[in-house]
């Protein structure tokens, strides 16, 4: 399965001053990027919801490389890093796409939680079509 960058212009509203944009929106186009990507699999996040199973942050970070100004694109790739049937780890490129420039890369921690147990659960039981898609990808 070949996926695509997820695609992002900043937003006037998301720089400073100086038309840089602000640290912690790099974040918010992990998080927008994570959608994407479950859409591009065949899969929307809304789906999973629906089947009343999330995928819980337990962590995340970023690491920033060059500022990205107001007016340049940025093409964010995803790759799954590490997959196990409680847990799952992103990794994630921010790249300029005209210049080819590294913006930011960072990576976030998920668990599989099953919202009608109260509890995490095994997303390869939960959810065995997904588990499946991800485990081809790696």
């Amino acid at each position: 399965m070949e996926l695509k960058p997820y695609l992002r212009r900043p937003h006037f509203y998301e720089t400073d001053g100086m038309n840089i944009v602000w640290h912690g929106n790099y974040i918010a186009w992990m998080e927008e990027a994570r959608t994407d990507f479950m859409d591009q699999i065949g899969f929307p996040y809304s789906r999973a919801v629906d089947a009343g199973i999330d995928f819980a942050l337990t962590d995340v970070s970023c690491r920033y490389r060059s500022m990205t100004r107001f007016g340049e694109e940025v093409a964010v790739t995803l790759t799954i890093n590490h997959l196990s049937p409680a847990k799952l780890e992103l990794g994630y490129r921010m790249v300029e796409t005209t210049t080819g420039e590294l913006k930011a890369e960072g990576t976030s921690g998920h668990f599989f939680y099953d919202r009608s147990k109260g509890r995490p659960v095994a997303l390869k039981r939960a959810l065995p079509e997904v588990y499946g898609i991800l485990q081809s990808l790696l």
